[in-house]
């Protein structure tokens, strides 16, 4: 191994402690900014909800009444003296409601709360408009009841004119500023009809050009002439402290990770160097099922790592980290030497032509002792027995030239190539016209978007179709589901892989999943 591979390159401990100072006054800059866009977004769709409600409770309110109303007609053929209990008892259970008048060609001559009267609708509530179908108008008082803000409604009889149904109803916008307790900063709530408006800070009308400017909702009520505005603050003087804080307490926790990062993985190389050595790494093997039969035709081998101490380390985590510590080169070797462990095993139950996908890392790629490496591969397999595939990533590709040389080689060796995670590079599409590719594997992102209406469901369509006319074979990575097994099987991709048909597994446990009986009639009904 190459001495530069051991090499002490490691951050003093006076620059951790700099970087995990600048780390977390970045960290807390960020966090700030997105924690006040939060709390913003956050309020503003409180006020949105709110208004929703408020304006729905409403409409309802103002509904049954008008059902009421509508239940009311016959009283218009009897006289008052009949009909008035009737009304009263109407107006007895109806919440809010104070008092329903009968009128005719414009003149009250029944209420609930007086029984007969004669007096003109205009001097009974100025302002309402008997010619509508529904008018409101809010008013200072009533007749029985001084000094108190009212609502006065009208709801005209079907087919007639100037006639019908006006009810009074007491306001209270008290239980709105309880209804809306859990949204801080509110400032108050106003009922608006018209040019005249009931606020909850009292109970007295004032001229809408009264109100605070710039409410930060206005909500219609549908079907009805009355509006709620509310007044509040989207980004109070709180929510900024509360911001602040948050982003000092969050800058100082990155700050302190970073620099913990920082320090754990200048000691990372010798920690890889040390489980390679020990044999820490193991191979998991996750079968490739052929769409057509369902049958195991292929496998990927995946590298895992089991930490006497950690335990089972994600390769994620790992893999990135030999990349990053230029140990990617014996970490790949080191997965070979396991393969030519392991493959003799695998030729007793495996049958020819059977695929084996291995990862190959860019940086292991354009390496002065990649073909020696593979050559090493080669000389250790079953000869004429296994298909190799080598899945390599579409970074992998961006030096063009090299690329295209080593494909070449690649492909007189008898090896195979494939695109792992296809899709998600910046020129995917360049690849498959520059470059002689056996297989796509598609990313699982795009997977995931099969039966879901995303953005990326269209993308999807356009790799198969695209693999389909170029005639190169299809891999669909993380099946999880029927329902996306059965849509990849209708669309012609060549092999599933996924949790679906079987996690990646250990030798021994992959050797008895492989000889035990496996059945999916209802993906080969479909098929």
């Amino acid at each position: 191994m190459p001495r530069t591979l051991f090499s002490d390159n490691y951050l003093s401990t006076k620059q951790i402690t700099s970087l995990g100072i600048v780390i977390g006054l970045i960290a807390a800059l960020f966090f700030g900014g997105i924690f006040s866009f939060i709390q913003y977004n956050k309020r503003d769709s409180g006020y949105n909800v709110l208004a929703q409600n408020m304006s729905s409770y409403l409409q309802t309110f103002f509904s049954h009444l008008q059902n009421t109303t509508y239940d009311l007609q016959p009283l218009f053929h009897a006289n008052c003296r009949n009909g008035n209990w009737e009304l009263t008892s109407r107006a007895a259970f109806q919440i809010n409601i104070r008092t329903f008048i009968l009128v005719r060609d414009s003149i009250a001559f029944c209420s609930s709360a007086t029984g007969n009267m004669l007096m003109p609708l205009k001097e009974l509530a100025p302002g309402l408009n008997d010619s509508k179908d529904v008018d409101f108008v809010i008013m200072p008082e009533t007749l029985k009841m001084h000094n108190n803000s009212i609502i006065g409604a009208w709801f005209r009889s079907p087919g007639a004119e100037n006639s019908g149904i006006y009810a009074t109803i007491s306001i209270n916008l008290t239980p709105y500023l309880l209804f809306s307790a859990n949204q801080q900063n509110i400032s108050s709530v106003a009922l608006v009809i018209g040019d005249k408006a009931l606020t909850s800070n009292n109970n007295h009308i004032v001229n809408t050009d009264q109100l605070p400017d710039d409410p930060v909702r206005i909500a219609q009520v549908p079907g009805y002439p009355v509006k709620l505005y509310i007044f509040g603050s989207l980004l109070p003087a709180e929510d900024l402290q509360l911001s602040a804080l948050a982003s000092v307490i969050f800058g100082v926790l990155v700050g302190s990770f970073g620099a913990y990062i920082l320090t754990v993985h200048r000691r990372l190389e010798h920690k890889i160097l040390v489980g390679i050595k020990q044999n820490q790494f193991y191979l998991a093997y996750q079968p490739a099922m052929n769409s057509t039969t369902l049958n195991a035709d292929g496998f990927e081998v995946l590298m895992r790592w089991k930490h006497p101490t950690a335990g089972l380390i994600p390769p994620d985590v790992f893999i990135n980290a030999a990349e990053a510590q230029q140990l990617i080169v014996p970490l790949t070797r080191h997965l070979f030497s396991l393969v030519a462990q392991d493959i003799h095993k695998l030729k007793t139950i495996l049958p020819v032509g059977t695929k084996l996908a291995l990862n190959l890392s860019p940086s292991h790629l354009y390496s002065s002792s990649f073909k020696a490496d593979i050559l090493t591969l080669a000389a250790a397999l079953p000869q004429n027995h296994f298909q190799i595939v080598f899945e390599i990533t579409e970074r992998g590709m961006l030096q063009e030239k090299e690329a295209t040389d080593i494909f070449s080689w690649l492909h007189q060796q008898g090896f195979f190539i494939s695109v792992d995670d296809f899709g998600t590079g910046n020129s995917a599409l360049i690849y498959l016209e520059r470059f002689t590719i056996d297989y796509l594997k598609i990313d699982k992102g795009f997977i995931n978007s099969i039966c879901v209406a995303t953005a990326t469901s269209p993308v999807l369509d356009a790799i198969l179709t695209i693999a389909h006319r170029l005639d190169i074979k299809t891999v669909a990575e993380g099946v999880e589901t029927t329902e996306q097994a059965r849509w990849l099987i209708d669309h012609g991709v060549n092999y599933l892989q996924g949790y679906y048909f079987c996690h990646p597994l250990p030798l021994e446990q992959f050797i008895q999943w492989y000889q035990a009986p496996r059945h999916y009639s209802d993906l080969l009904n479909k098929v």
